[in-house]
């Protein structure tokens, strides 16, 4: 189970890093709107913000269920 968790926090933390860079971009203005319309910057940054949650939530998850102690001791 250890590398299904280590997996699992890995995807996660990808994830968080992706969204951070999105909001990133996003927010330097000029690389965000680009050729892109207001409402698909918009659309850009609820996305991002979404997949922020999603991965804080599971890392969250994992921590709360899965330490690093139990991951030891497989």
């Amino acid at each position: 189970m250890n590398r299904l968790i280590e997996m699992l926090r890995t995807s996660a933390q990808a994830d968080k890093a992706k969204a951070l860079l999105s909001l990133e971009l996003l927010d330097s203005g000029a690389v965000g709107i680009g050729d892109h319309s207001i409402g698909d910057f918009y659309k850009s940054a609820e996305e991002a913000l979404s997949m922020l949650s999603s991965a804080d939530d599971r890392l969250k998850t994992l921590d709360t269920y899965f330490t690093y102690k139990d991951q030891i001791n497989g």
